[in-house]
């Protein structure tokens, strides 16, 4: 599925995180049955770096299963990427 749970731009896998438990959270994007598909891919690819195909992807698992990881990383290194998508009326969470 692409690059979906690439690790962050100056992020070393295998590190402890931002919040020093060194467990990775898990940008989630859910379903809202509200925004059409291409809105949804837009904003993925704007907010999150995503390519085409990795947005359209993500965008057809939140539809169909309820809900996606579209990034991973440190709590801290999410917030930004969650902010984005909330400013655009999407429902995320960091899990």
């Amino acid at each position: 599925m692409g690059n979906m749970n690439r690790p962050l731009p100056g992020e070393q896998t295998g590190e402890m995180n931002d919040t020093g438990t060194g467990k990775m959270k898990f940008l989630v994007l859910h379903n809202d049955d509200y925004h059409t598909f291409d809105y949804v891919i837009r904003s993925l690819i704007e907010v999150c770096d995503h390519d085409p195909r990795q947005a359209e992807q993500c965008t057809y698992l939140v539809h169909y299963k309820g809900s996606c990881d579209v990034l991973k990383g440190g709590y801290r290194q999410l917030v930004p990427y969650r902010e984005g998508l909330s400013s655009r009326d999407l429902k995320v969470t960091i899990e």
